[in-house]
């Protein structure tokens, strides 16, 4: 478990049974609500977003990312911090 994984998370999104752009879009959307330094988790199923998309927009931002793949369940759990 990372640092942003151990921690409360702000925001919980539910993205899974989405397909591209939808998890990326309602990422943003909820991304702009939060406060600054908040954490939003996002449970997604979508592997084009959870390994590229996502996580592209959160460098370009500056954001902190962490991914978990979570092999046994078929999804991933982002957390993305807002700075």
């Amino acid at each position: 478990m990372g640092e942003l994984s151990s921690s409360t998370p702000t925001e919980t999104l539910d993205v899974l049974g989405r397909v591209c752009p939808y998890p990326l879009v309602l990422a943003k959307k909820a991304v702009e609500k939060l406060p600054s330094g908040g954490v939003l988790k996002i449970l997604c199923d979508a592997p084009a977003s959870a390994e590229d998309s996502i996580p592209r927009y959160c460098e370009k931002q500056g954001f902190k990312f962490e991914s978990v793949k979570l092999e046994d369940k078929g999804y991933w759990e982002l957390y993305i911090q807002k700075s």
